[in-house]
């Protein structure tokens, strides 16, 4: 079964008496574990079709399933639900939170489900996600301490801590300089492989679609490819 699929799902706005057409009719499956690109030019969709599958926004028309649910037919407080327990997010911009120190950073997402306690199995496993993206020696580091590549790496780990099916990375690199940016995606690379954590990425950056597994390419809110590729490895990793 298909981690996401997608049924000629539409998405529209209203931009005062205009209808804009974000996204015109897209089909796609991703399965578990892939590494998969969503590439385009700017207004060409990708950034709506990640908030579909993220549940920040609804379809206008078709259909979105996540882990086979399809999401038209949740209430809110079961999309809520899903959104915290499946998907992690990851941003260009980090969205850390200023006032809290790498790990309180890393564990905030733990304390807004359901079961919002630090039990010490999920310490451990923050511990082990800061020492998985080598975040050791700043963990009582602010934000504003730490370099662009650091604070990706605090934002990747925060996203993994609930263990979620799925990862969504709007242009993770778009902020990092050349050798971070290389850096941040053989991390998540490793993740990926390690963890078996679905990465998909919204991207302009040509390293990460040679990187992808799975690449689809969009123009004007339409697919115009998509494909399976042998998947890369940076320099080095």
């Amino acid at each position: 079964m298909s981690i996401v699929e997608l049924k000629n799902a539409k998405k529209h706005y209203a931009l005062g008496k205009t209808t804009v057409e974000a996204v015109k009719g897209v089909s796609f499956e991703i399965e578990q574990g892939d590494f998969i690109s969503i590439a385009g030019p700017s207004g060409s969709g990708k950034s709506t079709i990640l908030n579909l599958i993220g549940l920040i926004d609804t379809a206008t028309n078709g259909d979105v399933l996540i882990n086979g649910q399809n999401v038209a037919t949740l209430k809110d407080r079961e999309i809520t639900l899903l959104r915290h327990e499946t998907i992690g997010f990851i941003f260009q911009s980090f969205n850390l939170i200023p006032v809290l120190t790498t790990r309180e950073n890393i564990e905030f997402p733990l304390l807004l489900g359901k079961n919002n306690k630090l039990t010490k199995e999920r310490k451990e496993y923050v511990d082990f996600l800061i020492e998985e993206v080598g975040l050791a020696d700043r963990i009582r580091n602010r934000p504003n301490e730490l370099s662009g590549g650091q604070r990706q790496r605090v934002a990747i780990a925060r996203a993994l801590v609930t263990k979620p099916v799925i990862v969504l990375a709007d242009e993770p690199t778009a902020n990092l300089d050349s050798q971070t940016g290389d850096d941040i995606l053989k991390l998540m690379k490793k993740i990926n492989k390690d963890l078996k954590t679905t990465f998909i990425f919204s991207t302009h950056d040509a390293k990460i679609v040679e990187l992808a597994d799975h690449i689809i390419r969009l123009k004007d809110g339409l697919i115009t490819e998509n494909y399976r590729a042998v998947s890369k490895t940076l320099p080095g990793s």
